[in-house]
């Protein structure tokens, strides 16, 4: 198992039960102790969790399913290495929903950043984007016309945001628009961890004809600091058949489509 991907199963239990041990670790991800306590370390550098005598704890409160609350923002090395198959199979569906000769808006996320790759095989597209994830993905393709969107770097999701980004996006269209999510439900709809990425995320919205949400399904349920809109501003949902049953029916019943990959 590579490290980022010991990182993220670490930081997920960690989740899951507010805190973890070096003996209880080692069984999981089967490696040594010497290994835990070097990946321990290396995470509490980052602030990702607090290290105690023999584990450690979370630094903060993760928003899980049902609750509200700002949680904890995993930087995108560490949320690249969760339930990656699911995130690649949501990301083909959704690819699938791109035309031919279409302008394309992409914000930041995995999910998002999945899509992209598959994108990247195709001709006659045009992709406008604020992630510079994103844009390093597709930069090498002659085939498809790439507009990156400048504005303020954000470190945890390698979006640029603010004014500049969303004075920028107002002068484009686009035929279809990916956006990644922190969380969503049908009361609260769509949020983020940040209010600034918040609000560009709308302006991608605002110049889209249609607007996909692209999210694995450990997003749906949350309600994470910033709201982005309401479910009514949203025509699909493409995500995993690991979502929950009654929330699909609830997303269904305010008027989206929801795909399951």
């Amino acid at each position: 198992m590579l490290k980022v991907d010991r990182h993220a199963r670490i930081l997920d239990h960690l989740a899951e039960t507010g805190s973890v041990n070096v003996q209880d670790l080692t069984e999981l991800l089967t490696v040594s102790g010497a290994t835990i306590r070097r990946d321990l370390q290396f995470l509490h550098a980052r602030g990702l969790l607090e290290r105690t005598h023999g584990g450690a704890v979370s630094t903060a409160q993760y928003a899980g399913p049902g609750t509200r609350g700002k949680g904890l923002e995993l930087p995108m090395l560490h949320r690249s290495g969760q339930r990656r198959v699911e995130k690649r199979r949501t990301a083909v569906l959704a690819a699938a929903l791109v035309p031919d000769g279409a302008v394309v808006g992409m914000t930041g996320g995995t999910t998002v950043t999945e899509v992209a790759r598959i994108l990247a095989s195709r001709q006659g597209l045009t992709i406008v984007t604020n992630a510079v994830n994103i844009a390093a993905e597709l930069v090498g393709n002659p085939g498809v016309r790439l507009v990156v969107i400048g504005g303020n770097a954000r470190s945890a999701s390698y979006e640029l945001v603010g004014p500049i980004t969303e004075r920028t996006l107002s002068e484009y269209h686009f035929d279809i628009t990916f956006m990644g999510v922190d969380g969503l439900t049908p009361e609260e709809g769509c949020t983020t961890h940040d209010e600034m990425e918040a609000h560009t995320d709308r302006a991608f919205l605002q110049s889209s004809t249609r607007s996909v949400v692209v999210t694995d399904s450990s997003k749906l349920g949350k309600v994470t600091f910033a709201g982005i809109c309401p479910l009514s501003s949203i025509d699909v949902l493409v995500t995993d058949k690991q979502a929950d049953t009654e929330l699909i029916k609830a997303v269904r019943a305010r008027g989206v489509t929801v795909s399951l990959a």
